[in-house]
């Protein structure tokens, strides 16, 4: 059975630790490294697409990946409580187009017993923006992290 620590029930210390962990992963953008933080059967609601279980996941990540260029992304902790943690966040990318866009999302996430998640509900929205106006540009510094990040 893998393990995934920190396991529930979660402390604010242990869910920072958990949400910095799926940051550092999907700013990896590896989705065979990132589907292996989610149960075999896990299930997700992403915007409108819904997706169960870890072949699912990498499919769906490879593809978000090969459209969202220059993916990178900041997860701030919302709350906690037992096996559940909620998260905002937000993430830059450009299309082929070469058109910038941030994306402002909350996640609800659930773990089993080994820490391995079991549940993803993402809403997102997305916002057109400049090269300019960037400010996420690769993975978070670690003297950034826990620092939450501004609404705009």
């Amino acid at each position: 059975m893998t393990i995934r620590p920190p396991l529930p029930p979660f402390t604010r210390e242990t869910a920072a630790q958990k949400v910095q962990a799926a940051e550092d992963a999907w700013n990896s953008r590896d989705p065979q490294r990132v589907a292996l933080a989610y149960s075999e059967d896990s299930v997700w609601r992403n915007r409108d697409a819904f997706v169960t279980g870890r072949a699912e996941i990498v499919e769906f990540l490879t593809a978000k990946w090969n459209r969202e260029l220059d993916y990178a992304l900041r997860k701030d902790l919302w709350a906690f409580d037992g096996n559940r943690i909620a998260v905002r966040f937000q993430y830059e990318c450009r299309d082929a187009d070469g058109q910038w866009w941030r994306s402002y999302g909350n996640e609800l996430w659930e773990f089993d017993e080994h820490g391995l998640m079991t549940r993803r509900e993402a809403s997102i929205n997305d916002v057109r923006i400049e090269e300019h106006e960037r400010r996420v540009h690769g993975p978070r510094p670690e003297s950034e992290h826990g620092l939450s990040f501004p609404l705009r």
